[in-house]
């Protein structure tokens, strides 16, 4: 099927686009991160006690954001391994298929944990800070690829198991 390898890459380039653009946010501590990862460690505090919550305020964008990161390269492998097999560093690697199919899993996993944040405790969809609202964009950006994520997982693993 000719059309799945050019859908893969459309939402392989989308997620990573996403993932890789909030990483300076997550990893300097913006203070737009710091209102979300606080606002939702507080709101753990209440249920796993102080330590997590705190714990999770102050270190959960470090640990969101190299899951993110990982994943990115995951998804992005394939084209390293393309280049690396064309300049004969590299004789054989996993496939496309599959890299994106794992990839595609870890991706709809992380926003799964990112809009059950959104939906259940005083984030909100609509993330407001400062007297500004982001009208709800990264709760429709994670719904976005969390379920790009499970198509990704779901397409290309059937591609994968049926050569």
């Amino acid at each position: 099927m000719k059309l799945l390898p050019i859908f893969s890459w459309a939402v392989v380039i989308w997620v990573a686009k996403v993932f890789l653009l909030s990483l300076p946010y997550k990893f300097t501590l913006h203070p737009d991160t710091q209102h979300i990862f606080g606002t939702i460690g507080v709101w753990m505090q209440g249920f796993l006690g102080n330590t997590i919550g705190s714990l999770f305020a102050n270190y959960g964008s470090y640990a969101v954001g190299g899951v993110e990161l990982i994943t990115s390269l995951v998804l992005l492998s394939p084209a390293l391994f393309w280049v690396l097999k064309k300049v004969g560093i590299l004789s054989c690697a996993p496939s496309r298929a599959l890299m994106h199919a794992i990839g595609g899993l870890m991706a709809s996993a992380v926003m799964a944990g990112a809009a059950f944040f959104h939906l259940f405790t005083p984030l909100g969809i609509e993330v407001i800070h400062e007297g500004k609202s982001d009208g709800g964009s990264l709760f429709y950006t994670a719904v976005s690829i969390l379920i790009l994520g499970f198509i990704l997982f779901v397409t290309n693993y059937r591609n994968y198991k049926n050569k």
